[in-house]
């Protein structure tokens, strides 16, 4: 049995036992109602007292219960009937009073309101008939992540225990259908609700805001589902362990150590934060918007999970660091300087601030990050910064605070799902850009300048593809006939042979192999899973080519594919002359 069957079944079951004795009262009211008068008398006419028929004793009950009135039918009544009228309708009124007080405290019931919705989410889902993804919270990463899947027209399932926020979801308005449940998405029956067991869904994300039962809905999603992928916020390294062991396919995000790997991308190549940023259309993020954080001493306040991570990245770049913690949470970490205390003017100068070239607040508290920020700039206003923002509501005040560089964890943990779900190869893409290898930081410059020349100021969209029969039938047809597709050709403008789209290929996975920046060379194969980068313009004239085999047509022969018998003929005998019909 389905949970949407199951739904149905409790809200029957609600609505039965609720309203049974007002149903029931008000049939034996109406019954006795009607048979009395079918028995009472009726007036005497030609020396023969009328009788009401049982049809007509409804049809008089029906329209007095709706308090209007259209005379006495089908014959004047007696005064047996009309006393027995009166009776019927005074209580009539009190029966359907207490029938509609029932139908009140139903409506009011909270086990009734949950089961409705239940039934009516669950019945939402199953009219999803394309992938999807279970997003389990709708806090500050939920609702970036959710957005980011709206912007590229992919739908999700929204699981959450807030009602307030499962409220606001449904004030939103997304591109595509995001059906919202209030409820624990620790319990199987919810999961079962949003489909982890339908085939199209893909992925389940779990990002509440407790470690334990994001776990826990991890656990048994891969116990109800073995084949669908998850994707699981933690930062406890148990939990990770833990999660490491589910089998299938399992991605762990930790905002901390990915915000870590962002800056030691940033620091061995400037261009790379920029082009992260774009990537994810942060708000004002240009190309052209380097940051370059600088080697020297850095100070970092709060020695916490951040902390650790970035003291990481710094000390393998072989940057000393002074830290202020208000305990000594040192586990043989090489720390330059290392004050037990909480930080202020005094503990700042110790760890030598007024020398630094940039200072880490990365404490779990907003107000206190800005503070130590304001205090480190009185004593050294030269300082790079990096500031830890803990809640979304707090950007307009680190905004106005002209942060050199702002680490939200919902944020980043928000843009790490995105780009797990809509560019799985974009993760091999940036290990190949930012390799420890020479050459590595001249070729993310020119993928830089060619995404200038293709795309410029436009919106950037990033677009995962596979290579089969829904995404791309043409070019499956094709190779069944053993036909050669270049990658060329798929970049190719349709309407005219002679240009290229704005699109950039970053990768294609064939099989087991990755090729990072193909050539249009390339023979494209079936299977093949594809990223590449462009705009939405240039991507829907890429989509014509997939799926129209007289563009691709075309494209590779410098002419249209006839497709009547007197186009044929005209080609054929155009052809023998030697010509063409190239068209833009």
């Amino acid at each position: 049995m389905s949970a949407s069957s199951v739904d149905l079944s409790r809200v029957s079951f609600i609505v039965m036992r609720e309203m049974r004795a007002p149903i029931i009262t008000l049939i034996v009211v109406y019954s006795v109602s009607i048979l009395g008068m079918v028995i009472i008398p009726g007036p005497v006419i030609d020396g023969e007292a009328q009788n009401m028929s049982i049809f007509h004793a409804f049809y008089f009950m029906t329209y007095t219960a709706t308090t209007t009135g259209f005379g006495e039918l089908p014959i004047p009544f007696s005064n047996e009937q009309r006393f027995w009228a009166i009776g019927c309708l005074y209580v009539s009124v009190i029966t359907w009073l207490y029938a509609i007080g029932s139908i009140i405290h139903l409506i009011q019931n909270p086990f009734f309101v949950r089961a409705v919705a239940e039934w009516r989410f669950s019945k939402r889902v199953r009219k999803i008939n394309h992938s999807y993804f279970i997003i389990c919270g709708f806090g500050d990463t939920g609702s970036v992540l959710t957005r980011g899947l709206s912007d590229y027209g992919l739908s999700a399932v929204i699981i959450d225990s807030s009602e307030e926020r499962i409220k606001a979801l449904q004030l939103r308005n997304y591109s595509v259908s995001m059906p919202g449940l209030c409820a624990d998405a620790s319990v199987p029956k919810h999961l079962l609700e949003a489909g982890v067991n339908r085939d199209n869904c893909k992925f389940v994300v779990a990002i509440t805001n407790d470690e334990e039962i994001n776990l826990k809905i991890s656990a048994l999603a891969r116990s109800l589902n073995p084949k669908v992928g998850i994707i699981t916020m933690s930062k406890v390294d148990v939990f990770e362990e833990t999660l490491a062991t589910l089998g299938g396919e399992v991605h762990i995000v930790d905002p901390f150590k990915t915000y870590a790997k962002v800056l030691a991308a940033a620091m061995h190549n400037p261009g790379f934060y920029a082009f992260n940023n774009w990537l994810v259309r942060e708000p004002g993020a240009s190309l052209d918007n380097y940051v370059n954080p600088p080697l020297g001493t850095w100070v970092i306040c709060g020695y916490g999970r951040m902390g650790h991570e970035v003291n990481r990245v710094l000390t393998r770049y072989g940057i000393k660091t002074a830290v202020i913690d208000p305990q000594d949470s040192r586990s043989g970490e090489h720390i330059e300087r290392y004050i037990v205390g909480r930080t202020t003017a005094r503990t700042l100068s110790q760890a030598g601030v007024e020398q630094a070239a940039g200072i880490i607040a990365g404490t779990n508290d907003d107000g206190h990050n800005l503070g130590i920020l304001l205090n480190a700039r009185f004593l050294n206003p030269e300082l790079f910064s990096i500031v830890r923002q803990n809640r979304h509501q707090n950007a307009v005040a680190f905004q106005a605070s002209e942060v050199d560089m702002i680490m939200q964890p919902s944020l980043v943990t928000a843009r790490r799902i995105l780009f797990l779900l809509i560019a799985p190869l974009l993760k091999s893409f940036f290990r190949y850009l930012l390799a420890n290898e020479p050459g590595r930081m001249e070729k993310m410059e020119e993928v830089i300048a060619e995404l200038r020349t293709k795309i410029g100021n436009r919106t950037p969209h990033l677009i995962s593809l596979e290579i089969n029969q829904e995404k791309s039938p043409t070019i499956v047809k094709w190779l069944a006939e053993d036909k050669k597709v270049y990658l060329g050709d798929l970049l190719t403008d349709p309407r005219d042979r002679s240009k290229k789209l704005d699109i950039l290929m970053f990768a294609i996975k064939s099989g087991e192999t990755e090729y990072i920046l193909p050539k249009e060379d390339y023979l494209v194969k079936k299977g093949d899973q594809i990223l590449f980068c462009g705009t939405l313009r240039s991507f829907r004239l890429f989509n014509g080519t997939l799926h129209s085999e007289y563009k691709l047509f075309y494209i590779q022969n410098g002419y249209y594919l006839p497709r009547g018998y007197v186009a044929q003929w005209w080609v054929k005998t155009r052809n023998k002359k030697g010509l063409r019909a190239d068209h833009n």
